[in-house]
């Protein structure tokens, strides 16, 4: 393809860091015109001034017929995307580089609660984790992720988003089956607590799977080796996109490896020699009341 370059951008969270080059079409100023996203699913994602990495993650080649491919390394989209799909690539290849370099994402919220560090998984089934750290926080705790605590190899959360909610998805990502996430809380607390920011990394203490249901007597249990880790693994996974679809006909590219799952069990089982409880609950204050009895 002889195309012409039309923006060569870098992006970072972190000290990971990506490069996205794009060829063809009209000139664009950015990749993405709306960061909330990359700041809701991985933290703090910047645009860094300067280009410093010498290759690119993603290349986006903006004339050709639609498609995707991923060799190992890099990322290629060919023809019109629209915005969603780029955004869930570019946390992907995020999450990989971050994970080269010891942070890990996880699909999970963490307060500073009753002098312990709550971490709320979203395991398997993801019901809850939302819920129950803005329960904790009503009841003082001070937070430190809502949708994801990145945390290092020592086990300390040094990261995480700050909004509870995505407000609004990008074209190519809209979701008939998500409820409005202002429901739940107008249904739960009436309205929006406020709360304070644990500011410094912090090591997790204790890990909760929370289970939130109108169904659901209150219980809790002590969970075995294999349960924390499978929970936690499926936390990991959910920033690889292995069971999506970028758009209609065209699967997420898989950019995971048995090396790189080797790996990610190994921290996985380390991670997991602190306590973890699942917690079953009709609403976030009798999670919360469960939760108490623990710690």
């Amino acid at each position: 393809m002889n195309e012409q370059l039309r923006l060569s951008e870098e992006m970072s969270a972190g000290a990971a860091r990506l490069r996205v080059d794009v060829y063809g079409g009209e000139p664009r100023e950015h990749v993405l015109e709306d960061m909330n996203f990359l700041n809701y699913r991985l933290a703090d994602v910047r645009l860094e001034p300067n280009v410093t990495l010498a290759e690119p993650d993603i290349v986006w080649h903006q004339d050709g017929e639609k498609d995707i491919s991923y060799d190992g390394r890099r990322m290629t989209f060919t023809g019109a995307w629209p915005a969603g799909p780029i955004q869930k690539v570019v946390v992907a290849i995020l999450a990989l580089r971050m994970e080269a370099i010891g942070l890990h994402p996880f699909h999970a919220s963490a307060v500073r609660y009753r002098g312990t560090t709550l971490m709320l998984l979203g395991g398997e089934s993801n019901h809850g984790k939302s819920m129950g750290q803005i329960e904790a926080c009503r009841r003082g705790g001070l937070l430190v992720s809502t949708e994801t605590t990145v945390v290092d190899e020592a086990g300390r959360a040094v990261m995480g988003s700050r909004e509870p909610f995505i407000k609004k998805r990008t074209e190519g990502t809209e979701r008939a089956d998500k409820a409005a996430p202002d429901r739940g809380v107008e249904k739960f607390f009436g309205v929006m607590p406020s709360w304070k920011l644990q500011a410094e990394p912090t090591v997790v203490d204790v890990v909760v799977v929370p289970a939130i249901d109108g169904n659901f007597d209150p219980s809790l249990s002590e969970m075995i080796p294999f349960e924390r880790q499978f929970q936690t693994l499926h936390s990991l996974q959910n920033y690889f996109l292995l069971n999506e679809l970028l758009a209609a006909g065209f699967p997420m590219p898989i950019v995971d490896t048995e090396p790189l799952r080797r790996l990610r069990a190994g921290f996985v089982a380390r991670f997991s020699e602190r306590p973890y409880y699942f917690v079953r609950a009709a609403t976030p204050q009798v999670l919360m009341d469960e939760v108490d009895r623990v710690l």
